[in-house]
C-alpha cells in the first residue's frame, strides 16, 4: 500500500529531519535567542491557525444541515426484496463479557436476516472470547471468523481479513460494545442510493450510553457531540476530507476494496482511510443516525485509548506529507488545511498545551526577563489572544454541545473542560513517545467498565 504507516517516516523524510535538526543545532549555538524567538513565533502562528480553523468549521456547520437525513418512514418504506446484502464486521479482542450484549444489539437491527451477513472477527489467541461467542451465536447470518496469529495485531488487519470474505454490497464496522440505531443499515442504503456513486462512505454519529457514569464520561460525551455535530459537518460543508470514526462508517464494498481497504499498520486506520478516500476523489457524508458506545470511564484506560488515537493521527499526517506535491494536487488547498490543522494539529496542540500553560504560569509567577526577549510583541499579543479567546472558544463549544444534547446538567462539566485538556496533554506526550519507539503497537481499550464490578471483564489491554 502506497500510503501505509508500515514505515512512519520515509527515507527522504528522515534525511530532511536530520538535516533540519543539524541546521537548527548550529543556529542555536550561534544565535540561541533568534532560534527561541523563531520557534515561539511559528508555534503561536500555527496554534492561532488551528483555533481559527475550528471556529470556521463550527460556523460552516451552523449555516445549514450538512448531515444526510433519512426518516424512519423512508427507511422502512424500502421493501426487503429491494435491500442489498449488507456485511457487518465486528472485530473483538479479549471481550468475552460483552459478546452476549453484542448479540442482543445486533439482533435489534431492522434488516432481514437473509440479507444480513455478520462476521465476528476474533483473534486466534483469544480462546475466552471465541468460547463466549460460540455459546451465544445463533442464526445462519452470523459467523465467527478466527483471524490467524500474525503481525501486526491490529483492528484494521482483522477488518481486512473480514473484508476479503464479505459478500455484501455495503459493509460497515461495529465495535463489540456498540448499540447502533436499529434502522441505521436501512438509512445508509437509502442515503447512499440517493447520493449517488460519488459518495463511497457515510459516517454515522457516535454517542455514549454511559454519559453519567463519572466526570470523564461526561467530558467525553461533550467532546463527541462537538466532533460529530459541529466539526465533521463543518468539514462536509467546506468540501474537506473527513477523518472517519472507528465504527459505524458505511462503505460501498467494491470501492473500498479498490482503495486497498484499511492500513493494518496505522492505529487510527479510520482517519487515514478518510484522507485516502479524499485523495482518490471520493466523497464522504455524515449520516444522521446514532450509534451508542461505552465512554471510557477510567483515567488510565482513557490515556491508553487517547494516546493511540493521537499516535495514529500523527502517523496519518506524516504518511500523507511524504510527497507534498502529490498531496496538494489530490487534496487541494482545502484538504491540505484539514490535513495540517485538523489531523496533525489535533495531537500537536494537545502535546504543546502543557508547555504553553507552564510558560504562562512561569510568566505570572516570576516574570523572568528572558521571557520578554523570547516573546517579542507581535507574537506575545497573538499568544495572549489564543490564551483568552482560544480557551473561551473551546469552553463555549462544550457549552454549545450540552445544549445540542439537551443536557443543561452538563453545563458545569463544560466549564471544567481545562482539566480534561490536561488529560489530553498527557495522552499527547505518550503518543509522541510511542510514535518513536512503538509505532504500530495497538494499545487496546478495555470495554465493559460500565458493568457492575462482578461482571466487569478481567482482561486488560
Amino acid at each position: 500500500m502506497r500510503h501505509s504507516a508500515h514505515v512512519v517516516l520515509s527515507r527522504p523524510q528522515r534525511a530532511g529531519l536530520i538535516v533540519a535538526l543539524l541546521l537548527i543545532g548550529v543556529w542555536a549555538v550561534l544565535r540561541p535567542m533568534a532560534v527561541l524567538q523563531t520557534v515561539v513565533a511559528l508555534v503561536t502562528i500555527a496554534y492561532t491557525a488551528a483555533i481559527v480553523f475550528r471556529v470556521v468549521l463550527v460556523w460552516a456547520a451552523g449555516r445549514g444541515e450538512h448531515r444526510v437525513t433519512v426518516s424512519d418512514e423512508e427507511a422502512r418504506a424500502i421493501g426487503d426484496a429491494e435491500l442489498p446484502v449488507y456485511t457487518v464486521l465486528v472485530p473483538a479482542y479479549r471481550e468475552p463479557d460483552v459478546i452476549g450484549l453484542l448479540m442482543a444489539h445486533l439482533g435489534a437491527l431492522e434488516y432481514p436476516p437473509d440479507k444480513l451477513e455478520v462476521i465476528l472477527l476474533l483473534e486466534e489467541d483469544d480462546q475466552a472470547t471465541i468460547d463466549a461467542a460460540e455459546s451465544v451465536v445463533t442464526g445462519g447470518h452470523i459467523r465467527i471468523l478466527v483471524v490467524p496469529e500474525s503481525q501486526p495485531k491490529t483492528k484494521p488487519k482483522a477488518c481486512n481479513v473480514g473484508l476479503a470474505v464479505a459478500t455484501g454490497e455495503f459493509v460497515t464496522i461495529y465495535d463489540a460494545e456498540d448499540v447502533p440505531d436499529p434502522l441505521q443499515l436501512r438509512r445508509a442504503v437509502v442515503a447512499l442510493r440517493r447520493l449517488g456513486p460519488t459518495y463511497v462512505c457515510l459516517q454515522a454519529e457516535l454517542g455514549y450510553f454511559n454519559v453519567d457514569q463519572n466526570r470523564i464520561t461526561q467530558w467525553f460525551a461533550l467532546e463527541y457531540a462537538t466532533w460529530f455535530r459541529s466539526l465533521l459537518p463543518g468539514l462536509v460543508a467546506l468540501r474537506m476530507p473527513i477523518p472517519l470514526g472507528g465504527t459505524s462508517n458505511h462503505f460501498r464494498t467494491a470501492e473500498l476494496r479498490e482503495l486497498g481497504a484499511w492500513d493494518p499498520y496505522n492505529v487510527t486506520e479510520d482517519a487515514d482511510l478518510g484522507i485516502r478516500l479524499a485523495r482518490s476523489g471520493h466523497r464522504v457524508g455524515v449520516l444522521a443516525s446514532v450509534t451508542l458506545e461505552e465512554a471510557n470511564s477510567d483515567f488510565i484506560n482513557w490515556i491508553k485509548q487517547r494516546s493511540r488515537w493521537y499516535k495514529g493521527y500523527l502517523m496519518t499526517w506524516l504518511v500523507h506529507l511524504r510527497a507534498p506535491r502529490a498531496t496538494i494536487r489530490q487534496l487541494g488547498w482545502r484538504g491540505l488545511l484539514c490535513l495540517n490543522l485538523f489531523v496533525g494539529g489535533t495531537p500537536l496542540a494537545a502535546l504543546l498545551n502543557a508547555v504553553l500553560w507552564a510558560t504562562t504560569i512561569l510568566w505570572f509567577l516570576d516574570r523572568p526577563p528572558i521571557m520578554e526577549e523570547i516573546f517579542i510583541p507581535p507574537y506575545y499579543y497573538l499568544g495572549l489572544l489564543c490564551l483568552i479567546f482560544g480557551n473561551a472558544t473551546v469552553i463555549y463549544l462544550n457549552v454549545l454541545s450540552a445544549r445540542t444534547m439537551n443536557r443543561p446538567d452538563l453545563l458545569g462539566t463544560a466549564l471544567l473542560s481545562p482539566a480534561y485538556w490536561a488529560m489530553m496533554s498527557l495522552a499527547g506526550a505518550k503518543a509522541a513517545w510511542q510514535l518513536v519507539f512503538k509505532p504500530s503497537y495497538w494499545e487496546k481499550t478495555t470495554h465493559g467498565l460500565h458493568l457492575p464490578r462482578k461482571e466487569a471483564p478481567a482482561h486488560a489491554e
